[in-house]
């Protein structure tokens, strides 16, 4: 393995870089990880630069696409099968922020779909993202579920760091992201891995030997 030793400013200079040299209508990114990683951190400061630049930007969180809990619930609150297999729900993520941002889509992003804590759809009105806009999704198990990003951001955490820093009322989901690294190898299939056992001295991981 190959780490490349970063800060977090250049880290993020170095992901808005490479949003702003891809080319498409609009632009659909997403930072990939465990809670543990943070991920909604790094999604967040990539909106500013991003503004700076001319691209508008829509954020979106998985942890807004969660399913009913009806569903999500079935097998208990702390089964990392279901959280693996049916909290997210991936199908309305392609349907209301993916597919819309398509060359031929309507440009027309949902920012959230479910309101975990009143078990309902907060019903938001769509935000209509100009042409050159970017809609940033952070969250757990991104990869490997059929959504269609332009570019995937993973933050790595060694299995060490992941249990150190995942607080104990979350260490049941664990196994879940054992499975993830195992059947999906989401580090094999992102654009972008960062290694953030440490967030203040992230790694860019340039190759895997």
């Amino acid at each position: 393995m190959r780490a490349r030793p970063i800060t977090p400013e250049a880290l993020v200079t170095e992901v808005v870089e490479r949003i702003d040299a891809l080319a498409g209508r609009w632009l659909r990114v997403a930072v990939d990880g465990a809670p543990a990683a943070r991920t909604g951190e790094l999604a967040d400061r990539l909106v500013s630069p991003l503004r700076e630049r001319g691209r508008e930007v829509v954020r979106v969180r998985a942890a807004d696409y969660l399913r009913p809990a009806s569903v999500r619930l079935e097998h208990g609150h702390r089964d990392p099968d279901s959280y693996y297999l049916s909290w997210f729900d991936t199908t309305g993520l392609a349907r209301e922020v993916i597919a819309p941002l398509r060359e031929d889509g309507t440009g027309k992003v949902l920012p959230a779909l479910w309101d975990p804590e009143a078990d309902r759809s907060p019903r938001l009105d769509r935000i209509a993202l100009p042409e050159r806009g970017v809609a940033v999704v952070d969250g757990p198990l991104l990869q490997g579920v059929g959504l269609d990003f332009d570019l995937v951001v993973h933050l790595w955490l060694s299995d060490a760091a992941l249990r150190r820093t995942t607080p104990e009322d979350q260490r049941w989901t664990l196994p879940a992201f054992e499975r993830y690294a195992e059947e999906v190898v989401p580090a094999s299939l992102a654009d972008l891995v960062v290694r953030v056992d440490h967030p203040d001295r992230p790694a860019v991981i340039d190759s895997v030997d």
